[in-house]
């Protein structure tokens, strides 16, 4: 399995642990939804169970659930600040395309 964050994800991963020290890491995955068929998930973990991969990326421990491993392996999760906005950016090798508000993706 291969993800990469770059160092703004990194960042931000990081100052989310560190307002939630009891956290098990950041879960990173994917769900059902959208108009694309699949969104992508950026939360603190609460525990790891036995069918989780984990990462330890320069510092942050990444979780990623069984299910979605074959559909985020390859991503690169960016963090990106526009203006007002700021949001995890995910440039996935596996997404055949998306919908037109970036929210949800497809895989074929």
């Amino acid at each position: 399995m291969t993800i990469s964050i770059t160092p703004a994800a990194n960042e931000r991963m990081r100052h989310f642990l560190a307002t939630t020290p009891g956290a098990a890491g950041v879960r990173f995955g994917v769900k059902r939804t959208g108009c694309s068929g699949f969104a992508y998930v950026v939360d603190l973990a609460d525990s790891v169970s036995p069918e989780d991969q984990t990462l330890e990326l320069d510092g942050v421990r990444l979780i990623v659930d069984a299910k979605s491993l074959p559909l985020v392996d390859g991503t690169v999760i960016d963090f990106q600040r526009q203006g007002l906005n700021a949001a995890f950016v995910f440039h996935n090798p596996n997404a055949t395309g998306e919908c037109g508000c970036g929210e949800s993706f497809t895989i074929s």
